[in-house]
C-alpha cells in the first residue's frame, strides 16, 4: 500500500490467537479474519502455533501466503507482537515476506510492558533481539497503541481508523479474538 493509496474500505486482515493453558496445552488456536472495512466479513482461516513457540513469523508469512483469499489482503493487523505466549513475530521481517504492510495494534504502552523481562526470564535471546528491532509505537486517540512496518506512521493510524467500529481495536482483529477464544472455550469471553 502506496503513500496516499488507502481505500476508504481496505481489505485487512486480522490475527489473534486464543486462550491457553500453560502446562496443559501445547498449542493455541490462530485465527485470520479478512475484512473490507469495519463491516463486511469476507474469510476466516484458522491454524494454530506451539506456545511459546519459535520462528512465529515464518509460521505467519508461510499461513497467510497459502490463504486462498491472500491477493485481497492490503495490509495485516495483529494484537501485538506475541503470539501464543512468548513468541515474538518480526513486523518488519513479516512485511517484507508478504509484500505488504503489518500494522501491530496494542491496548496498553508497549514500551511499559513486562516482555522484555518475560523472555530474559524464559532464556529468550531471539525474542529480545526482535522487540529491540520492533517498530516504535504511536499512540492513537482513542488509547490504541500502534507501531508498523511497510507503511508510513501517519498512513498506518488511518489505516486502523478506518476499520474500527464497535470498539477500540480494529474490528478484523476483535472478531479473530471472539473465534479465537470460542474454537478454545466453547464460546467467546470477556472483553473484545
Amino acid at each position: 500500500m502506496r503513500r496516499g493509496s488507502l481505500p476508504p474500505s481496505p481489505h485487512t486482515l486480522g490475527i489473534d490467537d486464543g486462550p491457553f493453558h500453560r502446562g496443559r496445552d501445547r498449542t493455541a488456536p490462530l485465527v485470520a479474519v479478512l475484512m473490507e472495512g469495519a463491516t463486511r466479513v469476507e474469510g476466516v482461516a484458522i491454524s494454530e502455533f506451539a506456545l511459546d513457540g519459535a520462528h512465529a513469523t515464518a509460521h505467519l508469512a508461510r499461513w497467510i501466503r497459502g490463504l486462498r483469499f491472500r491477493p485481497s489482503v492490503q495490509a495485516v493487523l495483529l494484537g501485538g507482537i506475541t503470539l501464543c505466549g512468548l513468541a515474538v513475530v518480526d513486523v518488519e521481517a513479516l512485511a517484507r515476506r508478504l509484500g505488504c504492510p503489518v500494522v501491530v495494534v496494542n491496548r496498553k504502552d508497549p514500551s511499559r510492558s513486562r516482555l522484555e523481562g518475560a523472555l530474559r526470564a524464559a532464556g529468550r535471546p531471539e525474542g529480545l533481539e526482535i522487540l529491540r528491532r520492533t517498530p516504535p509505537a504511536r499512540r492513537l486517540e482513542s488509547g490504541l497503541f500502534v507501531a508498523a512496518a511497510g507503511i508510513a506512521p501517519l498512513e498506518a493510524e488511518r489505516l486502523v481508523r478506518a476499520v474500527r467500529q464497535k470498539s477500540a481495536l480494529p474490528e478484523p482483529i476483535r472478531i479473530a479474538h471472539l473465534i479465537a477464544a470460542a474454537i478454545r472455550q466453547g464460546e467467546s469471553r470477556g472483553k473484545a
